[in-house]
């Protein structure tokens, strides 16, 4: 996976890229020397990770952006205007910077922020909304609710921008849509939002054997796809506090957690039956969603009683069980 890096050495320019990617803004600078560097990472379709460098003042405001950033200040200073109101942000904050769908303003000077833009459509992937009847998931505050959930964004965030580093070239989308939820459940995590955390009285009733036995079903035959909680709940006609609560209740476990093992199943048989002049642990782990190689190294072991790379050699293993 590649990061796209862009530089732009006059007010102009900077103005010019920051339309074409984005959105149309006009800048009004304030001090400095008018340069701007942005690195920039998608993880698909829904989510891009930003490294905004500028070094100048200025005064910018856009339409609604249709994302929602999330960014964390490394250093100089931003005011977000929106709604009438002022919002400052300095060195180590990390905010929701703008609601997707509000016109804005900012104001900054010598800003350097890692800013994750998230697609809102993405929220409904991971959790549940208001009951059908009432408003969308949406964020209700832009500040985190403590300063433990501040830190947890800034793990996570640090934790993917380092697996993206290290992927191997031609990483399929079901290493990069896990990552890309995994920031979207933190975010939600993190800051104020109105997702439905307890179960209905209703996903209690749906809870039942048969919701695990459709959703197993639907995990054993698309383990190898991008699939996310919302898709296993939708293959079972349920909620996401549904099949979660039959899972719990039923297997001991989470839904993702079964998925987990089902991949691990798909790479030992992988490995199993790849050539190992050709193949590689770290790309037969990548493709079924295992970004880090050491720690799906261990996993495996545990599982199976013998390393990846042991597997892959044909060193001693049992052809009937898979183990030595």
């Amino acid at each position: 996976m590649s990061t796209q890096v862009y530089e732009a050495h006059n007010v102009d320019a900077a103005e010019q890229l920051i339309s074409e990617l984005f959105t149309l803004v006009r800048l009004r600078v304030s001090g400095g020397n008018g340069t701007m560097r942005l690195a920039r990472t998608s993880l698909g379709d829904h989510v891009a990770l930003n490294r905004f460098t500028f070094g100048m003042g200025y005064t910018t405001q856009g339409p609604a952006l249709g994302v929602i950033p999330i960014a964390r200040i490394r250093a100089g200073t931003v005011t977000n205007c929106y709604d009438g109101h002022e919002h400052d942000n300095g060195p180590g904050d990390v905010m929701i910077s703008l609601p997707p769908d509000r016109d804005w303003q900012g104001i900054a000077a010598n800003l350097d922020s890692e800013t994750v833009y998230l697609d809102p459509a993405l929220l409904a992937q991971v959790a549940d909304g208001p009951p059908r009847t009432g408003p969308v998931l949406r964020f209700t505050g832009h500040r985190p609710v403590s300063a433990a959930a501040a830190r947890l964004w800034s793990d996570t965030y640090d934790f993917v921008l380092a697996t993206v580093d290290t992927l191997p070239a031609g990483t399929g989308s079901l290493l990069t849509g896990s990552l890309a939820r995994l920031l979207t459940a933190t975010a939600l995590t993190v800051f104020p939002n109105n997702a439905r955390t307890d179960p209905t009285s209703a996903d209690r009733h749906d809870a039942h054997p048969a919701t695990v036995r459709r959703a197993v079903a639907f995990i054993d035959a698309h383990a190898h796809a991008d699939i996310s909680v919302a898709d296993i709940a939708a293959a079972c006609h349920v909620s996401i506090r549904a099949v979660q609560l039959a899972f719990r209740r039923h297997l001991d476990t989470t839904p993702l957690a079964y998925l987990r093992r089902a991949r691990l199943a798909g790479a030992h048989h992988e490995l199993r039956t790849a050539d190992p002049v050709t193949a590689t642990v770290t790309a037969i782990a990548a493709r079924w969603g295992f970004p880090r190689p050491s720690r799906f190294t261990a996993t495996y072991r545990a599982t199976y009683g013998v390393t990846p790379s042991r597997t892959l050699r044909n060193d001693g293993i049992d052809p009937a069980t898979g183990g030595p």
